[in-house]
């Protein structure tokens, strides 16, 4: 996974709450490999009618060029399932501005070099009305913890260790690995002092 720390691209407003994993991708769909690509799944439900057909007064639909998403508070609750990551992904996104995140949906965002960047609820207020129903050309500075777009500009709040796994494309175990002298050292400690305590070695 490639890191990044700074994005341009277009924003599109997607002014709802609540927006769970099951409306990211639907289950029925996660049958279909990953290889695949999950992006023309994302939010199938909300974009196209009963038939198939995609709502044409759909902002997604309309600016599908788009690559931050600002979305409304508690985004990505619901279960844990990673393929409401791969669908943003997959579908072009970089970054999902949001007052709110589900917890488990944030973690696996940052894992997929996702930015799931946390916002106040007037930062929310002000993007949204800069975008009106349309796309703004923005730009994410992950270093600064700065959004920029059209003439608003507003920071984010980011764990730092997510935001030095998306500068380095790092996931969980790569991060780790960043302690290994650390995990080293302590190891042969506890072989000096805890000798009892240390699995026997297998002949």
């Amino acid at each position: 996974m490639a890191g990044w720390t700074t994005h341009a691209g277009l924003a599109v407003a997607l002014p709802l709450a609540n927006i769970d994993t099951d409306q990211l991708i639907p289950a029925r769909f996660m049958l279909v490999p990953r290889a695949d690509g999950y992006g023309q799944y994302l939010l199938h439900d909300l974009r196209s009618h009963a038939d198939g057909t995609l709502k044409e007064d759909c902002a997604l639909n309309a600016h599908a060029d788009a690559s931050i998403l600002i979305a409304g508070d508690n985004f990505g609750s619901g279960s844990s399932r990673e393929a409401a990551v791969y669908a943003l992904v997959d579908a072009g996104f970089r970054a999902v501005i949001a007052p709110g995140f589900g917890d488990i949906f944030a973690s696996n965002a940052v894992n997929n070099g996702l930015l799931p960047a946390r916002i106040g609820a007037a930062d929310y207020d002000a993007l949204i009305d800069q975008l009106g129903g349309g796309t703004v050309r923005a730009s994410v500075d992950l270093e600064a913890g700065r959004i920029a777009l059209g003439e608003t500009i507003v920071t984010f709040v980011l764990d730092e260790s997510w935001r030095i796994k998306l500068i380095n494309g790092w996931d969980d175990i790569d991060l780790t690995q960043q302690h290994r002298n650390s995990i080293d050292t302590f190891k042969d400690h506890r072989r000096r002092t805890a000798a009892w305590a240390w699995p026997a070695a297998v002949e």
